[in-house]
């Protein structure tokens, strides 16, 4: 799913963020400036910074330096009470002693709101769910999926500046997980909060969010969108967290305004674009497995692939039903990945365990990195 990005109002903005734990940085001069109605994501394995900087902005850690401003105010040491901010843990939190519709209505009737009105928010956050027919059960009495929609319910009730969501499907199967982020994100816009998730799952926050923030070691290395962040990573641990990557070492050995090669042990590989980096530089060659085509026989001459190609020797291969990923083991004994779609049930001729192939891309596949 592609969510349009908004035009960047600076409505959230975090500006030369730190927080230290004793020793530890763990959140390391961070600074971002969200648009409103943007639904954006941190990425991150663990103990990255993420969750430290979400906390940041709920107001449940103080920052050690740094500013937060959401719209004009300066947040950045408001009591979390204070701050026009609501955050669904992954756990949801629901009361189990209380119904749906109380759980939904916890939150409004702490901050005093009339019975008539605080019941008409209710039935309309109930709708906006589409759990209206149970509103009488208790958590306990829910799916995973229901009870995320709950904690999703109650915290849009108080209508929030901005909505923080941690690990917001962690707790879901994989296939509820993929139906789930669809509705989380219609639900999201159709209100127009602001959002800010965290998350380690790389398909989570390329399917939910407008853009990301790729965190390690407490510091932002790359930020844009899901399209940018995918397919013109900007650094070595970027390309190998997002999805899967080929990385060819090598040095640079041409490079121009619209043509650059570089030399590797498995070989010389041309790519379609530029480099602005010194002639012998140690960089990498880039390629998603998807890219890459595999075949018994090698590229015609002249052909869009025949410019890069290696051959090898399939190790093993992977079905996983709409495509299989085979593991080549290429002629220096370094192993590539090749991922093929299965566009037909019969497979008589295809690549078997131990076929010899070769491997080629076009040259527009693959991105310089530095090494």
């Amino acid at each position: 799913m592609t969510t349009p990005v908004p035009e960047k109002t600076g409505f959230l903005r975090i500006e030369n963020l730190f927080k230290r734990f004793d020793s530890v940085l763990a959140v390391d001069d961070v600074s971002l400036d969200i648009g409103k109605g943007e639904i954006f994501a941190l990425l991150g394995s663990s103990g990255c910074g993420k969750s430290t900087l979400l906390r940041m902005l709920a107001g449940f850690e103080t920052p050690s330096s740094g500013q937060i401003f959401l719209g004009e105010q300066d947040i950045s040491k408001m009591a979390p009470y204070e701050r026009p901010i609501n955050m669904m843990f992954q756990s949801y939190a629901l009361f189990p002693h209380l119904t749906v519709w109380e759980n939904i209505a916890f939150g409004l009737r702490r901050m005093g709101m009339q019975n008539d009105a605080m019941a008409d928010r209710v039935e309309a956050m109930l709708e906006l769910v589409q759990l209206q027919n149970f509103a009488s059960r208790k958590p306990h009495q829910l799916s995973g999926g229901q009870q995320q929609r709950v904690a999703l319910a109650r915290s849009l009730a108080r209508k929030p500046q901005l909505l923080l969501l941690d690990e917001p499907l962690g707790a879901l199967d994989k296939k509820l997980r993929e139906k789930t982020q669809f509705e989380l994100v219609n639900i999201i816009e159709s209100i127009g909060v602001t959002c800010v998730m965290v998350t380690h799952d790389q398909e989570e926050a390329m399917t939910m969010a407008s853009r990301i923030a790729v965190m390690s070691h407490g510091r932002i290395l790359q930020l844009g969108s899901p399209t940018e962040i995918y397919e013109a990573p900007n650094c070595r641990f970027v390309a190998d967290f997002i999805g899967n990557i080929n990385l060819f070492d090598g040095h640079l050995r041409h490079a121009d305004a619209s043509r650059s090669e570089i030399e590797t042990p498995q070989g010389y590989f041309t790519l379609g674009h530029g480099s602005s980096q010194p002639h012998g530089m140690a960089m990498s060659l880039a390629v998603r497995p998807e890219k890459i085509r595999i075949d018994k026989l090698p590229p015609e001459a002249g052909s869009a692939g025949s410019a890069n190609v290696v051959q090898g020797v399939v190790s093993e291969i992977a079905y996983m039903g709409s495509y299989s990923t085979y593991v080549v083991k290429l002629n220096d004994d370094s192993v590539i990945k090749v991922t093929q779609t299965n566009r037909s049930r019969n497979h008589e001729g295809d690549i078997v365990w131990g076929d010899r192939v070769y491997c080629f891309w076009d040259t527009q596949a693959g991105v310089l990195l530095t090494a």
